[in-house]
């Protein structure tokens, strides 16, 4: 029986010493890597190579990052995408999400955290289907997050949440099944501007469980994975 097919990526970055790094690194952890040097070359490389993901720096000549993940997008073209970000403000990573990216990851970084990444995001996104992260309105059981609106229904109910809840949630529901430190989170929703602790993200998840009438001792939705973080473990699927 001949061996399954490596998981192929392509890693677009300007940087021949980190394109040389990763490739190495991403080759050792079993993956198939194909490189570009800037946005130009990842838009032509994709059609020719059809990858399973691609890991994109942002800060790029000739075509940003951020540029050609837009166009990728506009061709109806869903492959996972992994920003290499060196934006430290919330508002412009999240624009980016916004954009089509499927996750970040801040320059400097270990590279065993991008495998990390990429398996994540591999589990969580279908080939060719756009991923929920893109979708306006989730569905979760009975729970439905508008997302344009920033509304959350609960079994046909309108639930009030707190701005920083509301963002929580959606990035739960945009990542199921996937464990999410609270460092992680403290970055993807608070940015770390503030002098803000482990402890606001724990208010936070108490306030979307009482919304959500989930019982922390039998969870239905928000699962605590002492000293990890928290995983949601209901199921997501977009709503037209």
């Amino acid at each position: 029986m001949p061996p399954e097919p490596k998981t192929k990526l392509l890693l677009v970055d300007d940087e021949k010493s980190i394109i040389s790094t990763l490739k190495t690194f991403l080759e050792l952890s079993g993956f198939e890597v194909i490189t570009a040097s800037n946005g130009v070359e990842a838009l032509a490389s994709v059609p020719q190579h059809r990858p399973d993901l691609i890991v994109l720096d942002v800060l790029m000549p000739h075509l940003d990052g951020r540029e050609t993940l837009r166009q990728l997008r506009k061709r109806e073209d869903w492959t996972p995408v992994i920003l290499l970000t060196q934006v430290a403000g919330t508002a412009q990573r999240i624009m980016a999400i916004e954009e089509g990216a499927d996750d970040y990851l801040n320059k400097p970084f270990d590279p065993q955290e991008l495998v990390v990444r990429i398996r994540a995001v591999l589990r969580r996104t279908q080939a060719g289907k756009q991923p929920l992260h893109s979708s306006r309105r989730l569905r979760s059981w009975d729970v439905v997050l508008d997302r344009s609106a920033r509304r959350v229904f609960v079994a046909d109910q309108e639930q009030p949440l707190t701005p920083k809840s509301l963002s929580l949630l959606e990035y739960f529901m945009t990542h199921p099944n996937e464990l999410v430190s609270r460092d992680r989170l403290l970055d993807v929703v608070w940015g770390w501007e503030s002098a803000i602790g482990e402890r606001a993200v724990d208010t936070r998840i108490a306030e979307l469980r009482k919304a959500l009438h989930d019982d922390p001792a039998d969870p239905h939705f928000i699962e605590t994975v002492p000293g990890a973080g928290y995983r949601y473990v209901a199921p997501v699927e977009t709503e037209p």
